[in-house]
This record gives structure tokens, C-alpha cells and sequence, in this order.
């Protein structure tokens, strides 16, 4: 039993789809399920539409999901030429669920309407596969994820039920695998005991893939990249970026934690927790040897980067000179978590607190109007912030060029800066 997972990079076109398709026939010798996001930019997509809708400019969000549908109809137009039809039907199906919200009035919050709209890119796009497979004689069963993934309702972020979770799988999932080789279903989604659609963050399909993989034993994950490995950076950002062969599961969690895009934060503790090996490998390639990621510590890694752009730096400073440890720093705090949005750098003076946060327009700008009923705050957008695990004075002396930096931690492991320019 192995789990993959395949991002929307690797169905984001009718060649790229009959690539991933190839690969999981190809492996189909061994019992597989397969987690896939939503094509190319659908999530993007979906979520103008969720923001149009939440506005109540109603016309804007049907025009923009017509436009949705028709992209997603003319995949299956030219994909499945002779039975395109149960696919069609299918995805119909979805798209009346999106339609008649619409026309609706919004009246709950809109991190609500984001997790029922943006949820479907992810039904979409395996219907659209699961029928391609079908029709590749594959033997395969597509299955709705909001029937197995139970969460809570903390929308846009939603939490597992693992317990639930795990009875669903050994009850729904494993019976298939008596009758089918592949199990296709969707990341990144799940459903509340109401039966209301929820998402686990952006980027979640790996935390998905990974829980499917921790509660079945599977052999491995592997999750389906555009590139040929892990690399020690975002090969678009730095030119220089190499393949790293080999990482652990610690080293993975550190750079998921600063920010590295490559694995989602949570993946990897469901996969350690069983000592589960998980595989990065290219769809554009599958002879390429990829990562593997484990228990062994690694040796030997070179710098690592991580470049957080669109960062905004707030500073909250004591109005009366007091020392702002204790209570005010608690006020503050609270008030990160009710908006749900928590710092990525943060560092104490004895009268100020300085935070270093993703610009996320509405809520950093809340959080800034809300604390200014304690403190004097000043708020500096369009910033970046570097972070370098294993550096070398070569590695600060290049990246920092330039540069100005106006606030910098480190540790003997890493460093990070907030700078301008």
C-alpha cells in the first residue's frame, strides 16, 4: 500500500493529466490512493469568486464561476472523448451546489462561503481524472473526501478528527481496496458532523496525503512535484538553489516552519509518528532519484533559504514606559488569535514589542487598530523577510547585498532578517 499525492502543477493540462495518469497505472501493481488538489489555478480562481459573492456583487461571481465551469467542461471535452458524459454529469452535479449559494444572500462569516466554494476545485479535478482512469481501464474508485475526513468548524483552518477520521478509513477506505487497485480522492478538504465543507489551510492536500498514509500503514508517501527534488531554495527566487538528496523529518519541519513551500508544516508529524519515509519525486520526470525524507539526521546541508515577501512590520510601543512583558504582551496575543494570524518573527524591547507579520490586508490592518487602544503602534508594509538555516558568513554577506535590514535574529542554525530593498 503507497500514498501519493499530485498537486494542481501536474493536472493543469490535458498532457499533464494523461502524464499523471501514466504514473498511477503504472504503479497500480500495488494497491495505491491518491490525493489530488485542484487544477492549476482553480483554488485562485475560486476564491475571487468567494470574495465577489461574500461583497454581494453577485453578477461578478457567476460570471467568474462560468468561467470556472467552462475551463473544467472543455478539459472533459477533449479528455474523455467517448465517455465523457458520467464526467460531465458529475461535475454538473458540483456545480449546482456552488450556483444555488449564489443566488443566495451572505449571512455567515466569510471564512464560511470561502470553505464551500473553494473546496470544489478539489471535486472537480478528480472526477476528471478518476473518469480519465476509468476510461484507461484503470481499475479505479473515486471517493468524496467530506465522507471520511470529519473536522471541526474552525473554517479556512479546520482541525482533524482523527478518531472519527481513522473509524471512517478502516470502515470506507480499506473494504474498496478488496475490490479496487487505485482509491482517488481530494487534499485539502473535509466536512464538519454537519456536513459543512472545510478546508485544513492552503496547501493542506500534503497533510491529507499524510494522514491517509499514517492511518493505513502504507509503505510510503510520495508527494508529485515540478521539480527534480527539495532544494535548498525556490529555484524561481534563487538561481543557485541545489537538489538535496537526503533530509529528516526535523530538518523538513524546521523549513516548513519558517516558511519553505515545498511541505506543508503539518505532514510531517503524522509521518513520523509511524516512521513512515516520505518521497518528494518529479512528475516531469520519474527517473530522477528526488528526496527522501526520514529519521536519519542530516549531514552536510547547505545554506537553506526561505524569502517571505508582502511582510509588514508592526511595532507596539508602551504609551506610559512601562516594561510591556506580562500583561500587555498577553493583550496582544489575544488579540493575534482571535483575528488568527500569528507573527513570524517577533522580538521584545523593554517598552516595545516588534512583529513581523504576512501582510494579509484586512487582518494585519485590524490587528494594528485594535492594539492601538493600548499602545502607540507603527505599522511599515512591503518588507521581506530572509531566513537562512545553516549559513555561512558567504551565504549572509550574498543574500543581504544591498540590502537593509531592520531586524535580524539568529541562532548557531539560523538566521532570519526583515529587510527593505
Amino acid at each position: 500500500m503507497k500514498v501519493y499525492k499530485f498537486g494542481g502543477a501536474s493536472i493543469n493540462n490535458i498532457e499533464r493529466i494523461q502524464n499523471t495518469a501514466t504514473i498511477i497505472k503504472n504503479d497500480a501493481s500495488q494497491k495505491l490512493l491518491v490525493v489530488i488538489s485542484a487544477m492549476g489555478k482553480t483554488t485562485n480562481a475560486l476564491e475571487k469568486i468567494a470574495t465577489a459573492y461574500f461583497e454581494e456583487r453577485k453578477e461578478d461571481a457567476l460570471l467568474l464561476f462560468e468561467q470556472v465551469k467552462n475551463n473544467h467542461l472543455e478539459v472533459v471535452k477533449y479528455l474523455l472523448i467517448h465517455n465523457w458524459k458520467a464526467a460531465e454529469d458529475q461535475l454538473k452535479d458540483f456545480f449546482t451546489e456552488i450556483e444555488w449559494m449564489l443566488h443566495d444572500k451572505p449571512v455567515r462569516s466569510y471564512d464560511y462561503y470561502y470553505d464551500q466554494i473553494v473546496c470544489c476545485g478539489e471535486l472537480f479535478s478528480t472526477c476528471i481524472v478518476a473518469h480519465y482512469l476509468q476510461a484507461q481501464k484503470a481499475n479505479v474508485q473515486w471517493v468524496d473526501v467530506r465522507d471520511i475526513v470529519r473536522t471541526d468548524n474552525n473554517f479556512r483552518d479546520a482541525t482533524v478528527d482523527f478518531n472519527y477520521t481513522t473509524q471512517k478509513i478502516n470502515d470506507d477506505i480499506i473494504p474498496l481496496f478488496a475490490v479496487h487497485d487505485i482509491i482517488i480522492t481530494q487534499g485539502f478538504i473535509g466536512a464538519t458532523d454537519e456536513n459543512e465543507s472545510t478546508t485544513l489551510g492552503r496547501e493542506g492536500s500534503d497533510y491529507t496525503a499524510a494522514i491517509f498514509a499514517n492511518i493505513l500503514n502504507a509503505e510510503s508517501l510520495t508527494i508529485w512535484k515540478d521539480v527534480e527534488s527539495v532544494m535548498s531554495a525556490d529555484p524561481k527566487k534563487f538561481a543557485d538553489a541545489v537538489n538535496m538528496p537526503a533530509l529528516s523529518f526535523t530538518e523538513v519541519i524546521e523549513m516548513a516552519y519558517y516558511g519553505a513551500q515545498v511541505i506543508h508544516p503539518k505532514t510531517i508529524k503524522p509521518l513520523q509518528n509511524k516512521n513512515i519515509p516520505l518521497l518528494v519525486k518529479s512528475f516531469l520526470d520519474t527517473s530522477l532519484p528526488g528526496t527522501v525524507i526520514n529519521a536519519v539526521a542530516s549531514k552536510n546541508l547547505p545554506p537553506v533559504l526561505v524569502l517571505k515577501e508582502k511582510q509588514v512590520m508592526i511595532q507596539f510601543l508602551s504609551r506610559d514606559f512601562s516594561f510591556i512583558e506580562g500583561k500587555p504582551v498577553e493583550q496582544l496575543h489575544d488579540i493575534f488569535k482571535a483575528i488568527k494570524l500569528q507573527p513570524n518573527l517577533s522580538q521584545n524591547t523593554a517598552i516595545s514589542l516588534i512583529c513581523c507579520f504576512d501582510d494579509m490586508g484586512e487582518k494585519t490592518d485590524r490587528i494594528a487598530t485594535e492594539a492601538a487602544a493600548f499602545f502607540d503602534v507603527d505599522v511599515e508594509k512591503g518588507l521581506s523577510l530572509l531566513t537562512i538555516r545553516h549559513y555561512d558568513d558567504a551565504a549572509i554577506a550574498k543574500l543581504t547585498a544591498g540590502k537593509n535590514i531592520i531586524l535580524e535574529q539568529r541562532t548557531a542554525v539560523t538566521l532570519q532578517a526583515v529587510v527593505r530593498g
